[in-house]
């Protein structure tokens, strides 16, 4: 089964997450950490399609370093293609502190485009990898230098060549669309998708229109097939030519928020890619989503198709009690 199914392609940075142990806890005064943890939003992204049995493979670097191998073993046993993941050696691997405030939010401190994933490029395994691909899957976190922004290009140009189809998330705050290339990288990727996953309040960086239905309906009018707004705790939106489809959220007690749009966004993509119906794809992707949060670190919660599907048996939609 898994042979005749299409082949999922994504690229992008890989790092590992360490975490504030306390809420409220400032990076600005010692104190205790957890982790390290595998991470990297394109990294979860295929983990979690891979867990749910869809053939996918992920364009990366990392250095000869414990984090990456950490990363690189977490995607191998859960069934990713590791073939295009390439490892440097005198660079760093990619890292990521993160603090989590009172309210909710949470502070990041980075050292991605200096770290080996600021290296990616299209190499003989990403070409090989990319020849048996049918799909390519973008993240806006992935597009921070004009070097990936080429690669991601290359990949979506080889794909959609092949008559392959491409899907993004653009996971992007305001600030980055300054960064060198940014703007003209989003047109791009936006001329060339066909499945369009923001977050709610993203989906007005790239609509003139003020109200969600109407943004949906504007970017549909650009030639993408499928809009899904991710609405977190209050579920998800899909709207296609035919209509508009809403699904709630399931009721967990969440742990760590980190990668549950990514999880979310792999689930529904690799059920679209298998012609499920937008209450089918929705309804898995909001499980994923929500297992997701119920551990600690950007991966440990990610769930195979058999956990989702136990989870959905006796899941209860709606915010926790």
């Amino acid at each position: 089964m898994v042979r005749d199914m299409k082949k999922l392609v994504c690229a992008g940075e890989i790092l590992v997450e360490i975490m504030a142990e306390r809420i409220g806890q400032s990076f600005l005064a010692p104190g205790p950490l957890v982790g390290p943890f595998p991470s990297g939003a394109p990294a979860i992204f295929i983990d979690q399609a891979a867990r749910l049995s869809q053939p996918a493979g992920l364009i990366a670097a990392v250095g000869d370093d414990d984090f990456g191998h950490l990363n690189i073993e977490r995607l191998r046993a859960d069934g990713a293609d590791i073939s295009a993941i390439k490892i440097h050696r005198g660079a760093a691997t990619g890292t990521a502190f993160v603090t989590y405030e009172t309210d909710g939010s949470r502070h990041f401190v980075y050292n991605i485009r200096q770290s080996a994933a600021g290296l990616i490029e299209i190499g003989e395994e990403a070409r090989a990898l990319l020849a048996g691909a049918d799909h390519f899957h973008v993240m806006g976190t992935s597009l921070f230098s004009p070097e990936v922004i080429e690669v991601a290009r290359n990949g979506i140009e080889t794909v959609k060549a092949r008559g392959g189809t491409v899907s993004f998330d653009p996971n992007i705050r305001k600030e980055m669309l300054d960064l060198p290339g940014m703007r003209e990288a989003l047109h791009f990727v936006l001329s060339k998708t066909d499945v369009f996953l923001p977050s709610g309040p993203e989906l007005f960086i790239f609509a003139k229109a003020s109200d969600e239905e109407s943004a949906a309906r504007e970017m549909l009018d650009r030639g993408i097939s499928t809009v899904v707004v991710k609405k977190g705790a209050d579920g998800a939106v899909h709207y296609d030519r035919t209509g508009r489809t809403v699904s709630p959220c399931f009721a967990v007690d969440e742990i760590d928020p980190t990668g549950a749009g990514d999880c979310f966004a792999a689930a529904f993509v690799s059920f679209w890619l298998r012609g499920a119906a937008p209450e089918t794809a929705l309804r898995i992707a909001n499980a994923c989503g929500a297992l997701a949060v119920t551990k600690k670190g950007p991966m440990e919660g990610i769930a195979s198709l058999a956990a989702v599907e136990a989870f959905l048996e006796t899941a209860k939609t709606g915010a926790p009690a």
